[in-house]
């Protein structure tokens, strides 16, 4: 998926008239499925993924990242095992996270099993207990795993930050309909570069 910024930005102009600064002590990054089996997908944004979560760690942002896997999927794979044929099987190179993440002892690696971070995992709880209102979503697949865990979260009373570059799927116009959609009633749309801005001043 190539990102070209401006023509995003221009299109999405109607979803980013809802604005909201982010409470960099009250917030968390979530960094969903960076593992290799994403390898191609992830590489559009991927620096802007590092430079968001080095920005995260100055400010002492907590870091979530999320780590998909199964481990039998005829017992915990569910639709998703026969909706595509295939799953990620914890243990294996594509399972495991992409060489240029550095995961640092602070930072929460939190296994899942469906698209939404929340499903059956301990991150509301982990969320709940360290006071975390804002919720910033970057990472793999944008229209899949990262927008399914936005609506979760909104629905649970997060204020969501979603990055426009620095999520990624398979196709643009996928991309695009899921950033409108989330735009439209779920979250704020943000740029890396406004992100960073935020946790600066904040």
């Amino acid at each position: 998926m190539k990102v070209d910024l401006q023509k995003i930005l221009k299109e999405l102009s109607p979803y980013r008239e809802r604005k909201a600064t982010i409470d960099a002590k009250h917030a968390a990054l979530l960094v969903i499925d960076i593992q290799n089996y994403f390898h191609r997908i992830v590489q559009p944004v991927l620096q802007n993924i590092l430079r968001v979560i080095h920005s995260c760690r100055q400010r002492d942002v907590p870091i979530i990242f999320t780590q998909h896997g199964h481990t039998d999927p005829a017992s915990d794979g569910g639709i998703l095992g026969e909706w595509w044929g295939e799953l990620i099987i914890d243990g294996t190179e594509s399972w495991k996270f992409l060489p240029e993440i550095r995961i640092e002892p602070r930072d929460i690696v939190l296994p899942k099993k469906r698209y939404s971070a929340f499903f059956e995992t301990d991150l509301e709880k982990m969320l709940r207990s360290r006071g975390i209102q804002d919720l910033i979503i970057s990472g793999v697949m944008t229209n899949l795993c990262c927008e399914t865990t936005a609506r979760d979260a909104f629905m649970k009373d997060y204020r969501v930050f979603f990055l426009i570059d620095g999520t990624a799927t398979r196709r643009s116009e996928l991309h695009l309909a899921t950033l409108k959609n989330l735009g439209f009633g779920f979250a704020y749309l943000i740029t890396t570069k406004e992100l960073i801005k935020m946790l600066k001043t904040s």
